[in-house]
């Protein structure tokens, strides 16, 4: 899978420099894109196999970082083999946005 943009993942760890969270949530966030970047998923069901703990709502799918402390959701393009990371945050944020609209800077 391509993902689209790593530099969001990179510049959210960023935004956490000087927290407690920063080192944890780096390593969630590596690792979930290591993993996802060797994925060739190709339904929805698929990825659910791979990440139980991940909600499919719609066509974007909501993967729990850090123990569900912070929430991603993506868009997959499963044809092209594309992730387009749409929004990422924490959890109480999570709550106030519509994930099936939601889109990175909102």
């Amino acid at each position: 899978m391509r993902i689209i943009a790593r530099k969001t993942l990179k510049d959210f760890v960023e935004s956490l420099r000087g927290g407690k969270d920063q080192k944890a949530v780096k390593s969630a966030l590596d690792a979930w894109f290591h993993e996802v970047r060797n994925a060739e998923w190709k339904a929805p069901t698929e990825v659910a196999r791979s990440y139980a703990n991940a909600s499919i709502v719609g066509d974007r799918v909501v993967f729990n970082i850090k123990g569900n402390s912070y929430r991603l959701v993506v868009a997959i393009d499963y044809r092209r083999q594309i992730v387009f990371i749409k929004w990422l945050g924490a959890h109480a944020a999570y709550d106030k946005i519509d994930v099936k609209t939601v889109k990175y800077g909102d």
